[in-house]
């Protein structure tokens, strides 16, 4: 047997062999998805949560008043966030309507003079075909309709299960740890203790700098839409800055948004700059946040990402494009650690804390840093 047959061979069956692992482990994930989407997001929150709580009990705050503070803090910022979009679209409501009708009505203008040439009749039989196609397909609607009511109940469940994950992690994570790690052999603590403190580095760095980049789209955009006097301002900057954590498409999705809004309100001329504020602004994150900021936190090539996201979003949807990119940025810290892993991880105390002083806020509270087995 020719020695590069050999060898392709051993590397076929091997690769065959970790394809059918990673085939069997998205699987999992896809059936137990009611589970496994809300202790990510447990883990996210964690991960943003996790250097406030830290400084706050190095100033001999109590761990678990430390961690209720930070939780009711990030609950209140939502809330009020959520409020004040709702408040701002009630307001802008009526205007919106007068302005969609000024719109419809321009458009219609429009297409009535060359090289259109659409008569009202002809533009009301559009309309009576589009009344007959949601007629007859009023019954996916209705279905449609019944699986969001049932995915409500979902994301209630969701939501606990997040949360509770959420707490859990906060005030033993570093034990949670533990018997993760306890479940391998003892040859592999090492490797497992290093990839762990990487995988928890990462992704808190990860999420810091995503805020960083999410506030700066929010308010380049925001500002955009404020000069041009679009009464649903503080709404588009809301959207963008919850999009941003999607990249790729999150920036894709909110700009239309913001360009549509600029068109209804304002018209062509604003909507073109409306157009070129958000490019601006996304311009500046992809040559400058993204090179600076986020390729030092994540260490993913742009085309990973890309091809991340596009491939979340085909698994799992909108949450496999939340969680593409931290994913890949956290596997490939982890592996990283394990191949170059070659020293002992420091002790661990029975409160889960390190002995020695932490260098990384991120080693006080959530997954550990450093956690080892019990010999």
């Amino acid at each position: 047997m020719p020695r590069g047959v050999r060898t392709a061979s051993e590397w076929a069956w091997r690769l065959l062999v970790i394809a059918a692992l990673v085939a069997v482990v998205v699987y999992l994930i896809v059936v137990f998805q009611d589970v496994v989407v809300p202790l990510l997001v447990a883990l996210l929150v964690c991960a943003l949560v996790a250097p406030t709580v830290a400084g706050l009990r190095r100033r001999h705050w109590p761990k678990w008043i430390a961690i209720l503070v930070c939780l009711v803090v990030l609950i209140v910022v939502v809330a009020g966030l959520v409020l004040l979009v709702v408040w701002q679209v009630r307001v802008g409501l009526p205007q919106l309507e007068r302005e969609s009708t000024a719109s419809y009505t321009r458009l219609r203008d429009a297409l009535r003079e060359p090289p259109f040439d659409i008569t009202d009749r002809q533009l009301a039989g559009y309309f009576s075909q589009a009344a007959d196609f949601l007629r007859k397909d009023s019954a996916s609607i209705l279905g449609g309709a019944l699986k969001v009511g049932a995915a409500t109940g979902h994301v209630l469940a969701g939501s606990l299960i997040a949360l509770f994950a959420t707490i859990f992690i906060l005030i033993d994570g570093a034990g949670i740890w533990r018997w993760i790690v306890r479940l391998f052999p003892r040859t592999a603590t090492p490797g497992l203790t290093a990839a762990g403190e990487a995988g928890w580095r990462t992704l808190t760095s990860f999420i810091r700098v995503q805020i960083v980049v999410a506030l700066v789209n929010a308010v380049g955009i925001g500002l955009v839409a404020f000069f041009l006097g679009l009464p649903l301002a503080i709404p588009i900057a809301v959207i963008v800055l919850l999009a941003s954590f999607i990249p790729v498409i999150g920036a894709i999705v909110s700009g239309i948004v913001a360009v549509v809004i600029a068109l209804i309100f304002g018209g062509p001329i604003q909507a073109i700059i409306m157009l070129a504020g958000v490019l601006g602004v996304h311009l500046l994150e992809a040559h400058v946040l993204q090179p600076l900021l986020v390729g030092g936190a994540v260490k993913v090539h742009p085309l990973a990402v890309v091809v991340g996201v596009a491939a979340g979003t085909g698994l799992a949807g909108v949450p496999g494009a939340l969680f593409a990119v931290p994913f890949l940025a956290v596997a490939n810290a982890m592996i990283t650690a394990m191949l170059h892993s070659g020293r002992q991880p420091a002790p661990i105390d029975e409160h889960g804390d390190t002995e020695t002083a932490p260098h990384h806020e991120s080693e006080i509270t959530g997954p550990p840093a450093g956690a080892e087995t019990d010999r």
